[in-house]
Parts: C-alpha cells; sequence; structure tokens
C-alpha cells in the first residue's frame, strides 16, 4: 500500500519549469549590453534555424534543385507541407525555413548540404566551436527538443550577430512577404525598428524570440527563452537600450605616435556605449617586443569592451 501511495506522489508533482532569460547585444561588436540569466544553458526551439540558414547558406548555391526525402516530409512539428519527392530549389527552402519555420524544410536541407542530418549536424556544431560559441550544442537542425540541444541567449543572439554578416541571410530573414508565406515575426511589421529576426516554440523551451533592431545608427540584438509576453519584452528593451546608449566613435582610423614607433588603426573603433560607461572608457595596447602587430583594446570599468589587431610601424 505504501509502494503505491509513494508512486502516486511521485506521479502527480509538478515538472518543473524552464527559467526565462534574456540578452540584449550591440550587434556590431556581440557585447552584452543587458541581460538576465545571459549565459544559462537552455533549449532554443526554432531560434536554431538561424544557424541552420547560415551553413546552409555559406555551403549551397541558391539555384541547386533539393530532392525531398520521406524524412523530410515525415518531420514533426511546423511544416511548408513539403511532399516526398518534389524537387525545390535551396533559395525556396530557406524562405520556408526562416519566414514559417518549416521543419520539414530544416531536415531537407540539412540532407542535402550535409548528406544526412546527422552530418550536418556535425556541421553546425564546427561551425560554432569556429565562432567560440561553446555554451551551445546542436542535436538537429530545426530546434525540435533533445536533452543535448542547448544554447544560451547570449550565444543565440550572437548566432544572429554572425549570420546578419552574410548579405543573403540579411535579406531572406527581413523579408515580410516571400510568394504566399508571411514571415511569423510580427515586430517587422511594426514601425519599431526590427528588420530581422526568428521565432520559435516548444513546450520544454516555452516562447523563444530573437530580433535584429535598427535605430537611427544603433543596432542591436535582442533575445529571449521562455518569455510568455516576448513581443511586449523585446518593444520594452528596444526602447530602452534606445534611450540609455548612443553609438560612439572611440577612436578615429589614423596612425597613432607610441614610445615604442606608431600604431596604425586601420578601421573606427564604434560602439553602443551608455553614459555612465562612456566616462569609464580606457584604451590598451597590447604587443611583444619587436612584434609588428599588437592588440588594441577598449576598456570599460576594466573589462574588455572591444578588442582589433594592428599594425605597429618601428
Amino acid at each position: 500500500m505504501k509502494k503505491w501511495l509513494v508512486l502516486l506522489l511521485l506521479v502527480c508533482l509538478p515538472v518543473q519549469a524552464q527559467a526565462s532569460s534574456y540578452a540584449v547585444i550591440d550587434a556590431d561588436t556581440g557585447r552584452l549590453l543587458k541581460g538576465a540569466a545571459p549565459h544559462a544553458k537552455a533549449p532554443i526551439a526554432s531560434l536554431t534555424k538561424m544557424w541552420t540558414a547560415l551553413i546552409v547558406i555559406e555551403e549551397a548555391e541558391l539555384s541547386e534543385m533539393v530532392t525531398i526525402s520521406k524524412r523530410a516530409v515525415m518531420s514533426e512539428g511546423s511544416s511548408i507541407y513539403l511532399q516526398e519527392g518534389d524537387q525545390v530549389t535551396v533559395e525556396t527552402l530557406l524562405y520556408g525555413l526562416l519566414l514559417r519555420s518549416g521543419n520539414d524544410a530544416a531536415t531537407a536541407l540539412a540532407e542535402h548540404v550535409g548528406g544526412s542530418v546527422e552530418g550536418f549536424v556535425k556541421l553546425m556544431n564546427e561551425k560554432a566551436r569556429l565562432y567560440g560559441l561553446t555554451n551551445t550544442t546542436f542535436a538537429n537542425p530545426s530546434g525540435l527538443h533533445d536533452e543535448r540541444h542547448l544554447s544560451t541567449a547570449y550565444e543565440t543572439a550572437r548566432q544572429l550577430q554572425i549570420a546578419m554578416q552574410n548579405e543573403t541571410f540579411r535579406q531572406i530573414a527581413s523579408t515580410l512577404v516571400y510568394k504566399t508565406w508571411q514571415n511569423k515575426h510580427r515586430l517587422l511589421t511594426e514601425d519599431i525598428g526590427a528588420i530581422a529576426g526568428k521565432t520559435g516554440y516548444t513546450k520544454v523551451a516555452g516562447r523563444t524570440l530573437a530580433t535584429y533592431f535598427e535605430r537611427d545608427d544603433k543596432e542591436f540584438i535582442v533575445v529571449t527563452i521562455n518569455e510568455g509576453d516576448d513581443w511586449r519584452q523585446h518593444r520594452l528593451l528596444a526602447d530602452e537600450i534606445d534611450e540609455k546608449y548612443e553609438k560612439v566613435n572611440v577612436a578615429e582610423a589614423r596612425t597613432y605616435e607610441i614610445a615604442q614607433g606608431s600604431v596604425t588603426l586601420k578601421k573606427p573603433i564604434s560602439f553602443l556605449v551608455s553614459i555612465e560607461e562612456h566616462q569609464n572608457l580606457e584604451h590598451v595596447l597590447i604587443m611583444k617586443r619587436n612584434a609588428r602587430q599588437g592588440v588594441w583594446q577598449v576598456l570599460i570599468d576594466g573589462e574588455r569592451a572591444f578588442a582589433t589587431l594592428v599594425d605597429i610601424n618601428k
């Protein structure tokens, strides 16, 4: 009798909810501007497809034809309703992937580029390591729940930052309507500076959302994970960043005299800085003896906010 009682109690215990988290980063530098548990690992659902799209764009031509497999057609979750044996271009599948979050499109693209879903996932993880996304692990190309499939709000924002540097990705991710497909990211239709992004949802991950904002000369990215009121949260965070941060030129592109010779900065250094931070900027040059290159770092309150290689003339 006692055994049955214990079993009943265990069954009735509520499942512990996944904690919410968010990150806001400077789209130019990747610097974290604001966040709550931004480095906590969590499932990110279909935000995964941003990375999937980037890998496909880098590895395939948009005009390539993809033969749709049975595995792709049988993919669970959101779909663009592909049929087995169909011949579809990579470009069309990418629009279905980013605008409509098609899991069938994700599988078809993964098989085409990676030879198999498993081969493509290997590419995803290799690229993540290359960009220093050490808290991110992919188990599939769509974001369906898997205990191993985790990232963080900060690293997911970095994924969008990296992907938006690719012009093809930027064009697709910022498209409102492609043929009969409307972009699910509804903030893109509002006059609030949202130009690209991705939506996501699973029962385990909750609602996930990534948005790339452009407001005047400010570019920043907001990612929320397991946030029920995510549309409103993104609006509020965008307004806060717009109000409290400004884009500052902290160093001009020119040659600077130093004790050991001179340093040439090829590009100006500029990024988002709050009023408080602007008063605590510090420039540090790290160089080895007899070296021809050094690292120019900008510190805020003693922490590195930006770093770039510079030429040293002696």
